[in-house]
């Protein structure tokens, strides 16, 4: 099978709500936008997606946008803080692959994930899922079921402990690809 990746995305930040004030156009990942805007309240997703974060350098609580406007975003998703930095998520063709386990360091039960997972706990009698390993494609991980709660994006690799990366205390229930929109 052949994957191949495109990498169409812009976003553009604005200062204030209803996208007033100074503005920032971003087509790439940005690790802390601070250095263009002191602060930001709205966004217009013009192609692509993206995942936005609280903190600078990718961190903090992480939030999924696709294409479209966001005129007050704190409150339309629920965030206290501003967007700090943004990551262009490629948008991916051909299979999605991933390996779930229900301890740190690839340990204990398993399973292989070729779609989205509503809820791990149903279809897999898996208490919990604590490392993964993603083989194809990008997903978002979810902290409770149905897609709800905090969430996290992955892209193909090895995560051998959410814990270690910031998500102390956060257990992901389901997970989905993430499909050309």
């Amino acid at each position: 099978t052949t994957t191949t990746t495109m990498t169409m995305g812009k976003i553009i930040f604005y200062e204030e709500r209803n996208f007033q004030g100074r503005s920032y156009e971003c087509m790439s990942d940005c690790s802390d936008m601070s250095s263009y805007l002191s602060r930001c309240h709205s966004c217009r997703v013009e192609s692509g997606c993206f995942m936005v974060y609280d903190r600078p350098n990718f961190m903090g609580n992480q939030y999924f946008m696709r294409r479209g406007e966001y005129a007050d975003y704190m409150s339309m998703m629920g965030m206290r803080d501003c967007i700090r930095s943004c990551r262009m998520i490629p948008m991916h063709r051909g299979q999605f692959r991933m390996r779930i386990y229900e301890r740190e360091n690839f340990g204990g039960q398993s399973h292989e994930l070729m779609e989205d997972c509503d809820n791990v706990m149903d279809r897999y009698r898996m208490s919990d899922c604590m490392s993964c390993n993603v083989m194809d494609g990008h997903w978002l991980m979810y902290e409770q079921p149905h897609y709800r709660g905090r969430m996290m994006y992955l892209r193909p690799g090895e995560y051998r402990s959410f814990r270690e990366m910031g998500m102390s205390g956060t257990r992901f229930m389901s997970m989905r690809r993430i499909m050309d929109m």
